[in-house]
């Protein structure tokens, strides 16, 4: 009895402890990868081209399909997320039947390190992946271990809406030669669940309450308005709604529904209960007298926003490399609007404080000098030879040169700095 007393004693003492010094392991004072991302227009070019691929109105639904997505994009993809969701970086290497990732995440308020670095390989089996190896900072997890810790992660995550979505669309992975081959299945109905799901009841509470104060003012504005005139009702509603709140997420929201406007775009397209909310009168939205302006400032705003300044740098570059080839042709002023508008959206997503003072600046009354730089004298309509003759291309000195001018200019905008 009393050995049994005395087990008991020391398990009690001793559990906590070992697991304190688990948790301690895991945390260390530097990342094991180190990485930024940089995302290029081929890399937004090869994206498209996979989403146009599987695109289900160009396609017919039933049974099953298959997206192979090689390495390099995988390793992209990856990175991209650690860095927008983790505030890190990643690496990822496919071999014959095996996935390695490499991943450190910043936890600046952890007590034990800053830094969670992880080395995950897994092999493909039948059925669920199995761990050959699992490094969690100094920690090594025992593969029994970690397969469960995966079985139950996917068990809980299958009991959300998203995770229950997930397995309905993703039917089985596979890796060769380079590539990760993914099965997956659609139909209407899932495309109607991916829908509701896309926003959560809160984000769609926040879109109506900024559509309906766009309805209010678009109402009383003439047939072409300043996207300056827009603003202060917007965001004084973000400050409405934001005290003692998410008030970045009140900035997104509000960008969000200035970009859908201004772009002539359903925001049933993302949220569908905004087919049965009061339709705006349509006006065209100006920036420095053009209706073009509007379009790109918004769009790189709520993108990076939503997704971070890599992507929506990545996005307006293709699109003007993609108007050299045959479009309306490579323009610096469409560049600059653009840069303007990611620096924008930054701001209003970054820290609270920040989010705050833009959203008090904008509800108070703005020039449009106040966030878009002058571009009148920048080029434009530019062909792909003329570009790159005159410019070097992409990364070319010229290139390079014209692109700090529009830095600059953008970083002396008053809302910008």
């Amino acid at each position: 009895m009393r050995f049994l007393a005395r087990t008991f004693l020391l398990l009690l003492f001793t559990l906590p402890i070992l697991a304190i010094a688990a948790v301690w392991l895991c945390f260390q004072d530097a990342p094991s990868v180190v990485r930024s991302v940089q995302l290029t227009s081929q890399d937004i070019e090869n994206a498209k081209r996979i989403i146009d691929q599987h695109d289900p109105r160009k396609t017919n639904y039933g049974g099953p399909r298959t997206v192979a997505i090689n390495e390099q994009e995988l390793d992209l993809m990856l990175n991209y997320a650690a860095s927008r969701f983790g505030r890190g970086a990643a690496r990822v290497t496919l071999r014959p039947a095996t996935v390695r990732l490499q991943a450190s995440a910043e936890i600046p308020q952890s007590p034990f390190g800053r830094y969670v670095n992880v080395d995950a390989a897994l092999r493909e089996t039948g059925a669920l992946p199995r761990f050959d190896q699992l490094q969690i900072g100094r920690l090594s997890v025992p593969a029994t271990v970690a397969d469960y810790l995966l079985r139950e992660g996917l068990r809980r995550m299958a009991a959300t809406d998203r995770g229950e979505l997930a397995a309905d669309i993703v039917k089985g992975a596979s890796v060769a030669n380079g590539r990760l081959t993914v099965t997956y299945v659609w139909s209407s109905e899932i495309e109607e669940r991916v829908r509701a799901v896309l926003l959560s009841p809160a984000d769609q509470a926040r879109l109506r309450a900024y559509h309906d104060r766009l309805v209010e003012t678009v109402a009383k504005a003439p047939n072409k308005v300043s996207l300056a005139a827009l603003m202060p009702p917007l965001f004084q509603t973000v400050l409405e709604r934001g005290a003692g709140g998410d008030v970045a997420a009140e900035n997104r929201a509000a960008i969000v529904a200035l970009a859908f406007y201004a772009n002539g775009t359903d925001l049933a397209r993302i949220a569908p209960a905004a087919a049965q909310w009061p339709q705006a009168a349509r006006r065209t939205v100006t920036l420095a007298g053009r209706d073009d302006f509007p379009k790109h400032f918004l769009l790189s705003a709520a993108i990076a926003a939503e997704a971070g300044s890599p992507l929506a740098d990545a996005v307006g570059l293709y699109k003007e490399v993609d108007d050299s080839r045959g479009g309306s042709g490579f323009s610096f002023n469409d560049i600059a609007a653009d840069r303007a508008g990611t620096r924008f959206g930054e701001i209003a997503s970054h820290s609270p404080e920040r989010a705050r003072k833009l959203a008090q600046a904008l509800a108070s009354g703005v020039k449009e000098s106040d966030f878009m730089p002058d571009v009148a004298d920048l080029p434009e309509f530019l062909p792909e030879a003329e570009f790159k003759r005159r410019y070097g291309g992409i990364g070319g000195r010229g290139y390079n040169n014209m692109m700090a001018t529009i830095e600059k200019r953008v970083a002396s905008r008053p809302l910008l700095r």
